[in-house]
């Protein structure tokens, strides 16, 4: 079987520019790699995915439950790893996500109560990994941007493509009860948090990248 890195972290923490970082360290180093980055948005796995964040079952992220809203995102991932990538990865090719399983471990656990968490997460990777049959990530790297820097950075992202933030994006005590719940879920899962900013400003882009890329066990680059 192939590795699977993960980039996870907030709306806004610059995850797909993270991503653009490592791929071309990864080029330099002629490593086969296959970057993913989930939710699928333009298969129709991600429907449910897309009407939960669009608003159609609840203005809020906490209109719909834990394990409800799970379920939808599992979906997806399971159809992306059945139709897309799970040849390269049984292949032994790196696979490198921008999100994964480990989203729902920040972003649907804060809505269940703190005497619940353990319980949540292990019902999450049960489910995903064990029934649903998808791949346990080798390593998970999560950005931790604080959320008043990301939302500037989300906003100007929105006054630039002419877009909305969705339900998530926009709700800012959410989203500080989900950084809370994923300095949590890092600590429980072993993932490995990489700081992002500096007074209340976010770091350069290249000192991020260098981060992660000290991170990365070494043989995982050389696959």
């Amino acid at each position: 079987m192939g590795k699977l890195i993960v980039i996870e972290g907030l709306d806004g923490s610059g995850k797909s520019t993270q991503i653009e970082q490592l791929k071309s360290k990864l080029d330099a180093l002629g490593c086969a790699y296959r970057q993913i980055k989930l939710p699928d948005y333009d298969d129709p796995s991600s429907t449910l995915v897309r009407m939960y964040l669009g608003g159609a079952f609840g203005k809020k992220a906490e209109d719909v439950g834990a394990y409800a809203a799970s379920a939808f995102f599992a979906v997806d991932r399971f159809a992306s790893f059945r139709q897309h990538w799970g040849d390269d990865y049984r292949s032994g090719k790196l696979i490198v996500a921008d999100r994964y399983t480990t989203s729902n471990a920040y972003h649907q656990l804060e809505k269940i109560p703190q005497a619940e968490w353990d319980g949540y997460l292990t019902w999450l990777e049960d489910f995903e990994y064990s029934k649903l049959g998808i791949p346990k990530p080798d390593f998970v790297i999560y950005l931790d941007m604080p959320v008043a820097v990301s939302q500037q950075l989300m906003k100007e992202r929105c006054r630039a493509t002419n877009t909305e933030q969705d339900v998530h994006e926009a709700d800012v005590a959410y989203l500080n009860r989900c950084r809370a719940a994923a300095m949590y879920a890092a600590g429980k899962l072993g993932w490995h948090v990489v700081p992002c900013s500096l007074d209340g400003k976010p770091l350069p882009v290249e000192t991020i990248a260098k981060q992660i890329f000290e991170l990365l066990p070494r043989g995982f680059l050389l696959a």
